[in-house]
């Protein structure tokens, strides 16, 4: 007889170092083996038990897997729940052995206990192949009509499983569905919900949706009865009723909504209600806004509603905690092209995450930026990367130089602005900024005659204060030499010198010489 699982594991725990924990877990498979072979009965729940944790330890196992089979076929429930825990752990859709618990899993489908029946749903809904998925659909769909709302929770689960690896099958289900959303059991529902979403994510001839559209009215209802029920001790969490039903019901009202205006039209005013009378003091709250400002963008709502969500997310960004944070910057990210005008309303703060510690913060409001330039605005919002670009970290600068330079060159209100910011870049990041921006800068100079001079003073000025970014010394250098001539009027048309920068000859040779 080997020993017991909390001794073995306190062994395990002992050991000095990994020579000594594979001679205990060596020792203890040989007894195991040994006790298999022997067919001890009354100590297979242990040897199973046993092999499961050295399985979490990394080690073979795989001769425990007809051990499993033996516990499932027995009648005592304490044999089955180890040999069904044994079965999703140790085996796989994939194993040939798993065809023959096929009968014992039918058989327990139609058990009198409930809890073997949860046990049985349980492993087909972690390894049902599609075989097994084919063979106890019919038990599977019989246990969605249950009395017991444990076992119904259980079967429209396994029915998912089933769904995906049998997709045909989905006749076998689809009129349970309307029944199961009327049940009071929020269990039940969340499960229910669960195989709606996934069903109308694989509709690819739009028969499932349209069916699903028809049942809108009663996730309706449902959504109002939460939203307007009052203190459940049973589904509360944190003053708020069964957030988890809530955020699948707005997931699915999303794909319902999606590309249908007449069955948007009927959730406007439900999801006004959530996303006013929500609570967003605590992440309870967030979790089901999100999942409603998700849903508001997805559908065809109406353009006050969108604003309303917009806001939502902006109220995100003032909170302190990151992960709410980067949830509005990323949601903003998307819908930006949705609501522009709403989404400009909260540059301020969106500019003000370029400050936060947090590097993914950074990235996802840089990234928000970007999206936000336009002809309007784009001195402010190019002036703050500007600046972030100064302190900027030297993972963030390649990317956001180049991205920097092509805002510049795509929204710039006239020439010499361009002229100067591109410039401006150059003295900061010139050894980040890509050829085609040196070349588009040249093209420029040379086709506007109003601008050789000034960009020749330009060029000269910033090269006698440094000359150690590669990109302003190519564009400056070509400047010169091409306009070198301009730069020896008698004054500098550079406006913000600090004085008349008199150039000569001698100075530009002078100038050649020593650089």
């Amino acid at each position: 007889m080997s020993q017991h699982l909390r001794e073995l594991i306190k062994v395990v725990r002992s050991a000095r170092t990994a020579q000594e924990e594979r001679e205990v877990i060596t020792k203890e498979l040989a007894a195991i083996r040994t006790a298999c072979a022997q067919e001890e009965n009354d100590f297979r729940p242990r040897n199973v038990a046993k092999m499961l944790y050295i399985h979490m330890l990394g080690y073979n196992t795989q001769f425990g897997q007809m051990e499993c089979l033996k516990l499932i076929v027995s009648p005592h429930y304490s044999d089955k729940r180890i040999g069904y825990l044994g079965l999703m752990i140790l085996l796989d859709e994939k194993q040939e052995v798993l065809m023959l618990v096929t009968n014992s899993l039918k058989n327990d489908l139609n058990h009198f206990n409930q809890f073997v029946v949860g046990l049985a749903l349980c492993a087909l809904g972690n390894i049902a192949s599609q075989s097994i998925a084919r063979d106890t659909a019919a038990e599977v769909e019989k246990q969605l009509s249950s009395s017991n709302p444990y076992i119904r929770k259980k079967a429209a689960l396994c029915a998912l499983r089933i769904l995906r690896k049998v997709p045909e099958l989905v006749e076998y289900f689809l009129p349970r569905i309307k029944n199961l959303l009327s049940d009071k059991n929020h269990g039940v529902l969340i499960a229910t919900l669960s195989l709606m979403i996934e069903l109308s994510k694989t509709d690819n001839n739009g028969t499932i949706l349209q069916h699903f559209r028809k049942l809108t009215p009663t996730l309706l209802r449902t959504m109002r009865q939460l939203t307007q029920s009052g203190f459940a001790p049973e589904y509360d969490v944190a003053g708020i009723t069964d957030p988890f039903l809530q955020v699948k019901l707005l997931r699915l009202l999303g794909i319902l909504g999606a590309s249908d205006p007449t069955t948007s039209d009927q959730m406007n005013d439900i999801l006004a209600q959530v996303a006013t009378n929500t609570d967003s003091m605590r992440n309870v709250g967030n979790s089901i806004l999100y999942e409603c400002v998700q849903t508001i963008m997805s559908i065809e709502s109406e353009n006050g509603l969108r604003i309303l969500a917009v806001n939502i997310l902006g109220r995100f960004l003032m909170n302190r905690d990151n992960n709410s944070r980067y949830v509005a910057l990323n949601t903003l990210c998307k819908v930006v092209g949705i609501e522009p005008e709403a989404v400009q309303r909260h540059r301020n703060m969106i500019v003000d995450c370029l400050k936060d510690p947090d590097i993914s913060i950074r990235r996802r409001s840089l990234e928000l930026i970007y999206a936000l330039v336009n002809a309007t605005n784009v001195r402010n919002l190019v002036r703050e990367l500007i600046s972030f670009l100064l302190v900027a970290d030297i993972e963030f600068r390649p990317d956001l130089t180049a991205r920097l330079c092509a805002l510049t060159e795509q929204y710039a209100p006239h020439k010499r602005w361009q002229v100067d910011t591109i410039l401006k870049i150059m003295s900061i990041a010139g050894n980040y900024v890509p050829d085609e921006v040196c070349s588009n800068l040249i093209a420029l100079i040379a086709s506007t005659k109003d601008l050789q001079t000034y960009a020749a003073h330009k060029m000269y000025l910033a090269l006698t204060k440094d000359i150690s970014q590669q990109a302003m010394v190519q564009v400056g250098v070509w400047c010169i030499g091409e306009f070198g001539d301009l730069l020896t009027n008698s004054t500098s048309p550079v406006e913000d010198a600090k004085e008349f920068v008199k150039v000569s000859e001698t100075d530009v040779l002078i100038f050649s010489l020593e650089y």
